[in-house]
C-alpha cells in the first residue's frame, strides 16, 4: 500500500498479437513456436528491394477491436515508419501508425470498490512486431530469431485514468475478455500474445499536475503488472520524499527480485522521427465496410452480463465472474442449456472450477471439458443419481480425463445409494456405534446430527443420499 497522501497515475499501452494466419506485410505464418528463423521470408527479413503488402484481415481485426471498445473509426488512415535501431529490427524501423491511427477515443468500463468507472482509450493502431533476441547461456553472444518479426499487432493506448494497481489489473482483464469475445487474438499472455507497457507516476493527493512517469516494458502477467506498479510507485515516492527527482526512463521489471531496473532514458515521439511509409498506400474505409464489421460483432461481455442478470436471475457478482472470460461464458451457456440450472452452473464455475484453475495456475481457456459435460454433471446431482460430494470427485476426473460424467460414475461405481433399506441399515449401525452423539442430540445439541450424517457418509464412501440420511436419522432419533 502506498502512502495515503499520494496517489498513482497509471496508463497502459497494451500490445495484442492478432490471430491472423499470415503476417501483416507478407505471407509467412504467424503460429507460435517453430525452429528459429523458419517462419520468415525476404520481406520480414528486410532484404533489399522487397516491398510490404498490407494484410486486409489486420485492418478488419483492428476495426473490430475499436468498435468493441467504443472507439471512433477513422476512414482515412495511414502507415508510418517509427525509426530506431535494435538487433531484432532488421529494417531499423518499425511500420506503425503515428498521427492517423485506425481507432480513436474509446473507453471500457471496469468495476471498482466505488462503483463502475470508465477508462478512456486514446487510440488503437496497427503495427508489426519485432523479432526476438535469444541470449546464449554460455555468454557466446545473442542470436536473432525473426519468426516473430512482422507478426501483426494492435496497440491499445489508454489515457492515464487508473489510480491503483487493482484498477490497472481490472482494465487489463476487461480488455483481454473483450479481445477473446471478438476472436481477434488468443490473448495467451505466457506466449506474449498480450502484453503491456505500464506507465506510472505519483503525485500528492489533490494535485492536478502529473508527476514524472516511468515505463515498464513488456509485462505479460497480471501478477507482474500489479507487483510492478506497487513497487514503482513506492520507489518514486521514496525518491520524492528524499528530495530527489524521478527520472523519465524505460524500466525492466524483474519478477524474481521484485524490482525495476533502468534500461534507457524514456523516448519521446520526436526521437522516433516518424514519417509516412512511402511503400504503402493510405487506408481508406467506407461507411459500409465499418457497418458490416459492426453488424458481425458477437455479443460482448456487458450485453451478456445484462442478459444473465435479467433472464437467468444471476447476481451481479456471478454475472461479472461468468462474463469475465469468453471461455467461462461459453461453458456457462452450453451447461445451462443442458441442465437448465443457471445458478448451479455459475456456482460450480465460481467455486470448484476456479479453485482447480488457481491451483494449476491456469486460465479458463485450459478447461479440458465442455459445457455439455458440466451440465450433465449438474443434472446427475439434481436427479439424485450422485451426491454433491461425489460430484466434486467427478469434476476432478473431468480435469484429468474428460469424458461423459455418467461414464465416469459407472466406471468408478459412484452411483448414489437411495435405497431406503440400505440407508436404514447404515443409520442403525452409526447410531449404535455413537451413543454419546445420540445423547448429545437428545440434549439439544443439533451439531450432533451433522456428525452422525458425516459418519454415515464415511461408512458409504460418500455414496448415500444425504437428504434421505438426514430424514432417517431424525426419524430414528425421535423413537
Amino acid at each position: 500500500m502506498i502512502r495515503d497522501d499520494y496517489e498513482m497515475v497509471i496508463g497502459l499501452e497494451v500490445h495484442c498479437e492478432l490471430s491472423t494466419k499470415t503476417k501483416i506485410f507478407c505471407s509467412c505464418p504467424t503460429e507460435f513456436g517453430g525452429e528459429p528463423n523458419t517462419h520468415c521470408c525476404p520481406v520480414c527479413m528486410a532484404m533489399p528491394g522487397t516491398l510490404p503488402v498490407l494484410n486486409e484481415k489486420v485492418v478488419e481485426y483492428a476495426v473490430k477491436a475499436g468498435l468493441a471498445t467504443n472507439c471512433s473509426i477513422s476512414q482515412n488512415s495511414k502507415n508510418d515508419r517509427k525509426n530506431y535501431f535494435y538487433p531484432d529490427l532488421p529494417k531499423a524501423y518499425q511500420i506503425s501508425q503515428y498521427d492517423k491511427p485506425l481507432c480513436n477515443h474509446g473507453h471500457v468500463s471496469i468495476e471498482t470498490p466505488e462503483g463502475e468507472k470508465d477508462i478512456r482509450i486514446l487510440r488503437i493502431h496497427i503495427e508489426e512486431d519485432a523479432g526476438k533476441l535469444n541470449h546464449d547461456e554460455y555468454g557466446r553472444g545473442s542470436f536473432v530469431d525473426l519468426n516473430r518479426a512482422g507478426v501483426p499487432l494492435i496497440e491499445i493506448v489508454s489515457e492515464p485514468d487508473m489510480r491503483s494497481a487493482e484498477e490497472a489489473e481490472s482494465y487489463m482483464r476487461k480488455l483481454k475478455s473483450i479481445l477473446e469475445y471478438i476472436e481477434v487474438s488468443d490473448c495467451k499472455m505466457q506466449e506474449g500474445s498480450l502484453r503491456a507497457d505500464v506507465n506510472v507516476s505519483v503525485r500528492k493527493k489533490g494535485s492536478t499536475e502529473f508527476g514524472t512517469r516511468t515505463e515498464m516494458k513488456n509485462m505479460n502477467s497480471f501478477r507482474s503488472i500489479v507487483r510492478g506498479i506497487n513497487y514503482e510507485a513506492e520507489r518514486q515516492i521514496e525518491l520524492i520524499e528524499n528530495g530527489e527527482a524521478v527520472t523519465q526512463e524505460t524500466l525492466r521489471w524483474d519478477d524474481i527480485s521484485g524490482r525495476t531496473f533502468s534500461m534507457r532514458d524514456k523516448e519521446d515521439a520526436q526521437d522516433y522521427r516518424y514519417f509516412p511509409d512511402p511503400d504503402l498506400v493510405a487506408i481508406k474505409l467506407s461507411d459500409e465496410y465499418i457497418e458490416n464489421i459492426k453488424k458481425a460483432l458477437p455479443e460482448l461481455p456487458e450485453s451478456r452480463k445484462k442478459r444473465y442478470m435479467e433472464e437467468m436471475d444471476l447476481s451481479e457478482k456471478a454475472a461479472n465472474f461468468v462474463t469475465s472470460s469468453k471461455y467461462y461464458s461459453n461453458i456457462f451457456d452450453e451447461a445451462t442449456e443442458k441442465c437448465n440450472n443457471p445458478k448451479a452452473v455459475s456456482n460450480w464455475l465460481m467455486s470448484d472450477i476456479a479453485k482447480v484453475l488457481n491451483e494449476r495456475e491456469e486460465e479458463a481457456d485450459k478447461i479440458p471439458f465442455s459445457g455439455k459435460e458440466l451440465g450433465e454433471l449438474i443434472e446427475l446431482i439434481d436427479k439424485g443419481t450422485i451426491s454433491n460430494s461425489i460430484g466434486k470427485k467427478v469434476l476432478n476426473e473431468l480435469f484429468e480425463n474428460p469424458k461423459a460424467p455418467s461414464k465416469i460414475i459407472e466406471e468408478k461405481g459412484w452411483v448414489q445409494i437411495s435405497d431406503e433399506g440400505a440407508i436404514k441399515e447404515v443409520v442403525i449401525k452409526v447410531l449404535e456405534n455413537n451413543p454419546q452423539s445420540v445423547a448429545d442430540y437428545k440434549a439439544g445439541k443439533d451439531k450432533a446430527l451433522g456428525f452422525l450424517v458425516g459418519q454415515a457418509m464415511k461408512e458409504t464412501r460418500g455414496k448415500a443420499n444425504p437428504q434421505m440420511l438426514n430424514k432417517m436419522f431424525i426419524e430414528e432419533l425421535k423413537k
